[in-house]
């Protein structure tokens, strides 16, 4: 499937900032099951190229300028080729050892909950028993639009019962990791069928022996498709953030992001989210 995304995200500050500094992952990878035909990244319309491949094969750059101002732009838009593989990721430059996604981070501790709904999964292999696990979440969490924040962990969603589609990837982390099965959490672009998703889409991989990392999205109960478009990896979201950032001073800051994604031969699907408004010190 060749798909066209267009990804704005704004940045509001109120006095104006002083020097900010972003990393920027909002580079798709190239590997087997998606082919990047063109792609570009820019901040206030200046062009940004990628600056390195990180060890998890994921591309990142960095932006920084003194008196960013009122308002700072960041644009990524292009058109990727997909194909269908069932979640299985092939031929990503990932130099990193599975093992390292063993590792607990704040928002996927574990907890008897977790812990139970992990007991409670079946299977004979275990990719079975990953699927199990990811319909389980989906059980045990109901999606609701903004329901939780960033900063929600993987325990606060399962006891709601409720959460968006973070939310299903940090506890079906925490389960997975439980087992003792390698997880990490992936960011990226998802051509729903619907109008539940809001901005990027996140889910998770699993890393199974036989056949290498296989993506979960307990939210759509489904493996990764050709509808997907993938951006990066981490330990969890904070981890995996397409645009991570510092700003110097005192500042309310209000942040306003869409996803435009189509088909190339489709109609247009648009995913907003904005209108929020955050007052935070950044040093």
């Amino acid at each position: 499937m060749r798909l066209t995304v267009r990804h704005a995200t704004t940045y509001a500050y109120e006095p104006p900032a002083d020097r900010c500094a972003l990393r920027l992952r909002l580079y798709p990878p190239a590997f087997s099951s998606q082919r990047v035909l063109k792609w570009t990244v820019s901040v206030n319309g200046q062009p940004i190229p990628p600056l390195m491949t990180t060890a998890t094969g994921d591309r990142e750059a960095i932006w920084t300028n003194t008196g960013a101002g009122a308002e700072v732009a960041i644009l990524a838009e292009g058109e990727v080729e997909t194909e269908d593989t069932a979640g299985v990721v092939r031929g990503l430059k990932d130099a990193v050892r599975p093992q390292v996604y063993l590792r607990p981070t704040p928002l996927t501790e574990t907890d008897k909950k977790i812990d139970a709904l992990a007991a409670g999964v079946t299977g004979e292999k275990l990719l079975d028993r990953m699927h199990s696990l990811f319909n389980a979440v989906a059980d045990a969490i109901a999606y609701k639009p903004a329901s939780t924040s960033t900063s929600t962990t993987a325990a606060q969603a399962l006891k709601a019962g409720q959460g968006v589609c973070q939310d299903h990837a940090h506890v079906f982390i925490s389960a997975a990791r439980a087992l003792r099965v390698p997880a990490r959490y992936v960011v990226g672009y998802l051509l729903a069928e619907d109008t539940k998703l809001t901005e990027t889409h996140a889910w998770a991989e699993a890393w199974v022996p036989e056949i290498g990392w296989v993506g979960f999205d307990a939210a759509n109960r489904l493996s990764p498709t050709d509808r997907y478009v993938r951006l990066g990896c981490g330990l969890d979201a904070a981890d995996a953030a397409p645009i991570r950032g510092n700003v110097s001073g005192n500042h309310e800051e209000r942040l306003s992001a869409s996803v435009d994604i189509s088909q190339t031969t489709g109609q247009s699907q648009s995913q907003n989210q904005g209108g929020e408004t955050q007052s935070q010190t950044q040093q």
